[in-house]
């Protein structure tokens, strides 16, 4: 099956719903089984008390995982967008590999893709580049890419082709490294990545995908080009946000002024900005009122997030984060 990030986060969140909802030994199972994929190392790197542990897991739990998908789900293969290296883990554990393609519309689309086969997976990564096309990074840290999938160029447009394809080499967008393994890793998206006033570079991508793992955020976009801190505007998972509610008797009226949910969104926030420097850490955050849609014009068809329109649409929680009365 062909996923976005974005589906794949969504089938997990229903997965571990499920698992919420059990009680007794059947829940403990099932989270112990969820905490062993964290954990998860391909190549048996874990050793064989992992395996072996891992072997009941998918006995007992990720056998039903496979039951729920059809049955006969082998393999998921993500792009568009960067997958949650724990997302791979678990589902990789419970025996449906994700492999992560990169590629664009313009390399016809594929430049490299992650494979179980010659010790071509590796976790973090979207894989070795296919066989005849070349990648090289730029000094400034652009995928460079050269091969005959690569287009001859943009359809009665010369101009942008030229600017697109220098010296025989499509210029991505995208900012990435190859590991010493030749590994291909993207960071971000070249024309996405933003300075602070204060001089400091931030890379929206890296920080969404890591807020992205909380149960209460459905989507998340990072902002804060030019100014002195990065923020955040959140649309919350309205399912969970609503069971949560249930689960502490409390009744949200208002999901955007609500202090005990902007509390807990805090705390999501907080465990997030641990993990980064105190120059990219998100400073404040607002709650939008509605659902990103694709109908909306939030989205792309893929998912992927419309960043300038979403900044025109809430551009009074824009005001109020940077702008304070």
């Amino acid at each position: 099956m062909a996923v976005v990030p974005r589906l794949l986060e969504k089938v997990f969140d229903k997965i571990v719903d499920k698992g919420s909802n059990l009680s007794g030994l059947k829940k403990r199972l099932f989270f112990w089984a969820l905490q062993l994929g964290e954990q998860y190392q391909p190549y048996k790197a874990n050793g064989w008390w992992y395996e072996f542990k891992l072997s009941i897991a998918r006995k007992l739990i990720f056998s039903k995982w496979k039951e729920a998908l059809g049955g006969q789900l082998e393999f998921m293969l993500a792009g568009s967008a960067p997958t949650q290296a724990r997302l791979v883990r678990i589902f990789t554990a419970a025996g449906i590999p994700v492999f992560e393609g990169y590629g664009l519309t313009e390399t016809s689309p594929a430049i490299s893709v992650t494979d179980m086969r010659n010790n071509g997976f590796k976790i973090g990564t979207v894989g070795k580049v296919i066989e005849n096309v070349t990648v090289k990074i730029a000094k400034d840290g652009e995928i460079l890419v050269k091969g005959p999938n690569v287009m001859i160029g943009y359809y009665k447009d010369i101009e942008k082709t030229n600017e697109s394809i220098i010296n025989g080499y499509f210029h991505t967008g995208d900012i990435g490294e190859l590991d010493n393994e030749g590994f291909l890793k993207i960071t971000d998206r070249k024309k996405e990545i933003f300075k602070t006033s204060g001089g400091k570079y931030i890379a929206p991508a890296i920080l969404e995908s890591q807020l992205k793992k909380s149960r209460f955020i459905e989507q998340v976009m990072v902002i804060g080009e030019g100014k002195k801190m990065p923020a955040a505007l959140i649309q919350v998972a309205s399912e969970f946000v609503q069971e949560w509610s249930k689960r502490h008797h409390h009744t949200i009226t208002n999901i955007t002024t609500d202090e005990k949910l902007l509390k807990r969104i805090q705390k999501e926030i907080d465990i997030c900005n641990e993990k980064f420097g105190k120059w990219e850490q998100i400073k404040r955050f607002e709650i939008t009122p509605d659902e990103w849609s694709i109908d909306e014009g939030h989205l792309t068809p893929t998912l992927k997030m419309r960043r300038k329109i979403i900044l025109e649409k809430y551009n009074d929680l824009y005001q109020k984060i940077y702008n304070p009365q």
